[in-house]
C-alpha cells in the first residue's frame, strides 16, 4: 500500500491498493514481487478499511493496482466499500482476463489500462499465449464503459523500436483512444535479468512529436 500519491490518480491524492498476482510474466516489470499469488506482505482487508476511515477527509481517491487486480474474486465488493466510505476509485489494469474485467469496469472513476504492445508482438512481453488478444479485447470493453481513462505503454528499446511504436500509436489511434502515454522503462530492477538497460531511441523529438499530432492527450514520461 502506497498511502498517498498524487501520480497514480489524474488530479487526485490518492492512496494504492497494490493487489497481489498476476497471470503474465512481462520482462521488464519492476514489481516481481506481486507475481505470486500470495505475498510475504499481505495486509488484512480490515486493516485497510481502518486506515482508510483516517483518511477520509484527506484523501480523494484509492486506487486499486498490482499485480493485475481484475484477477481478485473480491475486487468488485472492496471497490463498492471503498466508494460507500466517499472515495473515487481508479483502477490500474491490463485487461488480463477481458470477462472479469468487463465485469469492473464501469465500477472505476477512472482506469490506468496497460497496452503491453501490438497483438502479434505481445508473447515477447508478457511470456504467455494469447495475451496480446486478451489486452486488446479489455481495450474495447474500456472504451465502451465510457469510463475516464488513460492507456499506456511501457516501453524497452528491446522490446520496441521506433516503427513498432509508431504502428501501435496508430492502431490506437484508429481504435478511438485519445489519451496515450508512453512510459521509458525502470531498468533498475526487472523480471528478466537478461533484459539488459538500453538508453536507444530516447532522444527522438520527432517520434515524440509524431506521437503527439495522433492524441488529443499525449504524456512521455522518462
Amino acid at each position: 500500500m502506497v498511502p498517498l500519491t498524487t501520480l497514480d490518480y489524474p488530479g487526485q491524492l490518492a492512496c494504492v491498493l497494490f493487489c497481489q498476482g498476476c497471470a503474465w510474466r512481462c520482462r521488464y516489470c519492476h514489481n516481481p514481487q506481486l507475481i505470486p499469488p500470495r505475498g510475504s506482505e499481505e495486509v488484512d482487508w480490515c486493516r485497510v478499511l481502518a486506515f482508510l476511515q483516517r483518511r477520509q477527509d484527506l484523501l480523494d481517491a484509492v486506487v486499486f493496482s498490482g499485480g493485475e487486480p481484475t484477477l481478485q474474486d473480491g475486487l468488485a465488493p472492496a471497490m463498492e466499500e471503498v466508494r460507500q466510505m466517499g472515495f473515487r476509485i481508479g483502477l490500474h489494469s491490463a485487461g488480463i482476463k477481458p470477462a472479469a474485467f468487463a465485469k469492473v469496469v464501469g465500477q472505476a472513476d477512472w482506469v490506468g489500462f496497460d497496452i503491453k504492445a501490438l497483438p502479434e508482438d505481445a508473447l515477447d512481453v508478457t511470456r504467455v499465449e494469447g495475451s496480446g488478444a486478451a489486452n486488446w479485447r479489455s481495450l474495447d470493453h474500456l472504451l465502451a464503459s465510457g469510463v475516464d481513462y488513460e492507456c499506456r505503454t511501457t516501453v524497452h528499446w528491446h522490446l520496441f523500436d521506433p516503427e513498432r511504436l509508431l504502428t501501435l500509436a496508430r492502431r490506437l489511434s484508429e481504435r478511438g483512444v485519445t489519451r496515450f502515454a508512453v512510459q521509458l522503462v525502470r531498468t533498475a530492477r526487472m523480471l528478466d535479468p537478461h533484459l539488459s538497460s538500453v538508453s536507444a531511441h530516447r532522444l527522438q523529438p520527432e517520434l515524440w512529436a509524431a506521437l503527439r499530432e495522433m492524441f488529443p492527450s499525449f504524456v512521455l514520461r522518462s
